[in-house]
């Protein structure tokens, strides 16, 4: 995630500019599908908000379907609404989860599916 910035004398309330940098960093590409943001409570703190800040940025961006809140797990970058790229990042979350689980480093998942793909 690239940096984030508030300005306090803006006339865009600080939950609009958020909202709005978190959505074009995400259409962007620069923050993937199932890519996890920081918790409310440390975003806050590292740009001098309140905590209620940022939870009505996220609330914003998942009423719209941009993120999704997974309980204590946080809160990511949804997946996407095409079926067959859903399907994808559903398989490449169960594969990056599997790997983990053998306790295979995440720097080593690429060369995996890279040697499979040239056969």
């Amino acid at each position: 995630m690239t940096l984030l910035s508030v300005d306090p004398r803006s006339a865009v309330p600080p939950f609009e500019q958020l909202r709005v940098q978190l959505l074009e960093q995400i259409l962007s590409g620069a923050l993937a599908a199932g890519s996890r943001l920081p918790t409310v409570r440390r975003l806050a703190d590292d740009l001098g908000l309140a905590p209620n800040t940022v939870a009505r940025t996220y609330r914003e961006l998942e009423q719209s379907g941009v993120v999704e809140t997974r309980g204590r797990n946080g809160t990511f970058v949804a997946l996407s609404t095409d079926s067959a790229t859903r399907s994808a990042q559903e398989a490449a979350r169960a594969y990056v989860d599997r790997l983990r689980a053998l306790g295979i480093p995440d720097a080593d998942a690429p060369g995996f599916v890279a040697a499979i793909i040239a056969g």
